[in-house]
């Protein structure tokens, strides 16, 4: 079973993420957007998997500094330009577990996957 955690080093979700699956021993690769980025086809990918909405990160400080009209996100394409070139704009943590994708952090997810 293959698993990976992309998110930003420093955010405290991915830190509570990353804790939960260590005190588990769950081993997983983390991929870290400001070292590596992030590119329009795993966006993609990931917005087959769940809505580009539930991906877009609409209560940080970064989409908060976006000029209004660039917040005016009305579809996939959109989101995942946006993304791709802000990759704080994404929710964290996201978690690729095999074929199942997880965005956000609740222990209950986590458990359920790992069960």
């Amino acid at each position: 079973m293959a698993t990976t955690m992309y998110g930003i080093k420093n955010c405290d979700t991915i830190k509570k993420a990353r804790a939960w699956l260590e005190q588990r021993g769950i081993p997983y690769d983390f991929h870290d957007y400001k070292i590596s980025g992030i590119d329009a086809a795993r966006l993609g990918d990931w917005c087959n998997m769940v809505e580009w909405d539930k991906l877009l990160n609409r209560s940080g400080t970064t989409y908060r500094k976006l000029p209004e009209h660039q917040r005016e996100i009305v579809n996939e394409a959109m989101a995942i330009a946006l993304m791709v070139e802000q990759p704080a704009m994404i929710k964290r943590p996201v978690l690729l577990h095999d074929d199942e994708l997880l965005v956000g952090f609740k222990s209950s997810e986590y458990e359920r996957i790992f069960a």
